[in-house]
């Protein structure tokens, strides 16, 4: 398994050279958001399909 160092270093190796500072946080935070999102599934952190629909309709009254 990839350490969190090495996933980041493969990452910003492969933006282009003309990359921002502000590019290359936005890909890293998009790993780190979906890094979380797959531990939250490994652990069990979930809801159905059918709960956010009823969850919405909630909201957007």
């Amino acid at each position: 398994m990839e350490s969190v160092k090495q996933s980041a270093i493969k990452l910003i190796e492969q933006l282009p050279d003309e990359s921002s500072l502000e590019d290359i946080m936005e890909k890293l935070l998009f790993l780190q958001k979906v890094e979380e999102g797959l531990e939250d599934i490994r652990r069990g952190r979930v809801i159905s399909h059918d709960e956010v629909k009823k969850r919405l309709a909630r909201w957007l009254k």
